[in-house]
């Protein structure tokens, strides 16, 4: 068993990484973005809730309207943008499957881009 105390302080952090799978918490500024045009996890499918704020996700081509208790599922390899639209942060708790990052960010293993 393991117990974390989630921190959604601006930017993204690696929260737990066990065996298969990955938590990790992201916060963006009012009018800032992350991911891109060329942003894709190739080996690891990410599940986003949306814990406080607004925005737009961009995935393939796609816009999908994200608030508080929106789930989006993005699965590997699709390109991705993530965009805060609204006036105050966007915070959200993300799942990779298998992990996708180190502890200190970077990309890994089968997700890396």
């Amino acid at each position: 068993m393991r117990q974390h105390q989630l921190d959604f302080a601006e930017g993204f952090r690696v929260a737990c990484t066990v065996r298969e799978g990955q938590a990790a918490v992201m916060t963006i500024a009012p009018g800032d973005r992350e991911g891109g045009p060329d942003n894709r996890h190739r080996g690891a499918d990410q599940w986003l809730y949306v814990v406080e704020g607004e925005g737009t996700a961009i995935v393939e081509d796609n816009e999908v309207s994200l608030r508080a208790g929106t789930l989006l599922v993005i699965e590997h390899g699709e390109r991705h943008e993530i965009r805060n639209d609204g006036d105050a942060p966007l915070r959200t708790l993300n799942f990779y499957y298998p992990p996708a990052f180190d502890r200190d960010g970077d990309p890994v293993g089968p997700g890396k881009g």
